[in-house]
């Protein structure tokens, strides 16, 4: 653009040069990125940026995952891990058991429903609250 046509031509020998004459105009008086973010910019970062301070750090120094390794099954899923021909053999009062930590589950998790007036008997590792009340339930109906 030519010099003429620049906005500031018209704008000399006015004292402010259309910039206020209390803000002066200058570089970089809000401080330049995030500076003042926890000082005079504090309000905006809280606004607009909440979470952005605090920490979020390693919680568990020496983890060892192992520890941690629990793979689940739901009961929906316990009569098809039943071989066949024990499923055949199955009567209300000759319940199949199943051992689910041979399938590599250690947990036994309550979603999903028994085949309705067949018990089963399930050896496992750990099992929920409601697992156990519905297993406990195929039993009794």
């Amino acid at each position: 653009m030519t010099t003429r046509f620049n906005k500031n031509r018209k704008k000399r020998g006015h004292v402010s040069a259309g910039h206020g004459r209390i803000g002066k105009h200058r570089k970089h008086l809000g401080v330049r990125g995030n500076a003042g973010s926890m000082h005079h910019h504090r309000i905006l970062f809280n606004k607009y940026h909440p979470g952005y301070f605090g920490k979020v750090s390693m919680r568990y120094f020496h983890k060892l995952r192992n520890k941690f390794y629990c793979p689940i099954v739901n009961i929906d899923k316990l009569w098809s891990l039943i071989p066949q021909e024990a499923k055949d053999k199955a009567s209300p009062e000759n319940a199949p058991m199943i051992d689910v930590t041979q399938y590599g589950f250690f947990k036994v998790l309550g979603k999903g429903v028994l085949p309705a007036s067949q018990p089963i008997v399930v050896k496992a590792k750990l099992i929920s609250k409601i697992a156990e009340k519905k297993i406990k339930e195929a039993e009794v109906s």
